[in-house]
């Protein structure tokens, strides 16, 4: 069974390594993870690792 969301979900999230990083097009920080990092309020990859 497949399920979005939910309590379980919650968990697995808050185990996972984030890194800070803020958008150098439109200034926003926040928190991503992966290899291709993208700015959730202009979908620009121009970012840069704040740690």
């Amino acid at each position: 069974m497949c399920t979005v969301g939910g309590p379980m979900a919650d968990v697995k999230l808050k185990n996972l390594k984030t890194k800070r990083y803020r958008c150098l097009d439109c200034g926003n920080e926040f928190k991503g993870l992966g290899k291709r990092v993208v700015c959730p309020s202009c979908q620009s990859d121009n970012v840069e690792c704040l740690e």
